[in-house]
């Protein structure tokens, strides 16, 4: 690196070395700005903060074209953190609350589930990592399950997400969960439209005996529109930071959008019960949509010690209940004369 840049300076008859001098401690004070926002994402990480530490200095050998390059990298980076953070803000006295929820659910020997349903894209992993951004790491668990294997396909259906239940006191969120087979499946072939019936029928009753026997089980499926999938899709495809988000899946999203719509439907229609009923969160925008997601959680159990200075009750243009989303898209339904998502 010395060798090829100092080749470069002497190529130019040594010009940049003068615009090194002037612009060095630019590229340094933008460095340190940017060590100081990583320094407080360490301790308070968002999604997309850079992994394994922080950039090394400024290169003393660098070019003026390789400064003014980091520089607009590095400036752009920090501006992104620094927004993130200041976006986030609102959320911090519901991280408290959940702290709450996590004590109380552990001194009555609780155990709590939360399903996070929905489209591709449409905000469930940055929920669950803002919600459990500040949680006790040894009373929770994150569970997102892959294919199923050859044996695990051979047995009853419910009986590899079984392992994974809470104990009494412990938090559980699914990151998709058995409505796999309810959303994902049938549409993508990978079960059989019996299959796809057989588990409609028994879910309510599977679910029915897990609130039965003491579990808290709240279902939330996030809502996103058609645009806005696409706009998060192609902000995967750009960006090095999401890229591994982009599957097979997600790319079929779009063309599959109105099945998906009928099976999230039925879903809706047979799976939303007075024990276990589905909420719907509007997450067109991100923000509130992690916000309302808390509050919903939050009020799935009365805790000890609730802050009543703040208010839980979430955005109805935010949160709905499954039955008004099935009331909405007959509405849609009749007057377009097909379901919206």
């Amino acid at each position: 690196m010395a060798a090829r840049t100092q080749a470069n300076r002497s190529a130019s008859g040594g010009a940049d070395d003068s615009r090194w001098a002037a612009g060095a401690p630019q590229v340094r004070m933008a460095f340190a700005c940017y060590r100081d926002t990583v320094s407080a994402l360490q301790q308070d990480p968002v999604e997309g903060a850079p992994v394994g530490g922080v950039p090394a200095d400024v290169d003393d050998q660098a070019t003026e074209a390789e400064l003014r390059a980091r520089l607009k990298v590095v400036t752009k980076e920090r501006n992104r953190l620094r927004a993130q953070l200041a976006q986030d803000e609102p959320l911090r006295p519901f991280q408290i609350e959940l702290l709450k929820l996590q004590h109380h659910l552990e001194m009555e020997g609780i155990p709590m589930m939360v399903l996070f349903e929905g489209r591709d894209a449409s905000g469930k992993g940055g929920t669950i990592r803002r919600m459990t951004r500040f949680m006790n790491e040894k009373r929770y668990r994150v569970v997102a399950l892959g294919k199923p294997t050859d044996t695990q396909k051979s047995q009853w259906y419910f009986q590899r997400y079984v392992p994974h239940f809470p104990a009494g006191g412990e938090v559980v969120l699914f990151d998709r969960s058995w409505y796999n087979r309810a959303l994902v499946e049938p549409v993508l072939g990978f079960c059989t439209k019996r299959e796809h019936r057989d588990f409609l029928k028994g879910v309510v009753g599977f679910e029915k005996d897990l609130v039965r026997q003491g579990t808290v089980l709240v279902k939330l499926y996030f809502s996103v529109d058609k645009e806005v999938q696409q706009a998060r899709f192609e902000r995967r495809k750009t960006d090095p930071l999401r890229q591994w988000k982009l599957s097979e899946v997600d790319m079929q999203a779009q063309e599959y959008w109105d099945d998906f719509t009928t099976m999230k439907y039925r879903m809706l229609e047979r799976t939303s019960t007075d024990q276990s009923p589905w909420t719907i969160v509007r997450s067109n925008s991100k923000p509130k949509a992690r916000l309302n997601a808390m509050k919903v959680i939050l009020n799935a159990i009365n805790y000890a010690d609730r802050d009543k200075s703040l208010d839980f009750k979430p955005d109805p243009k935010i949160v709905i209940s499954g039955a008004d989303e099935l009331a909405r898209m007959d509405e849609e339904r009749d007057r377009l004369g097909r379901a919206p998502g």
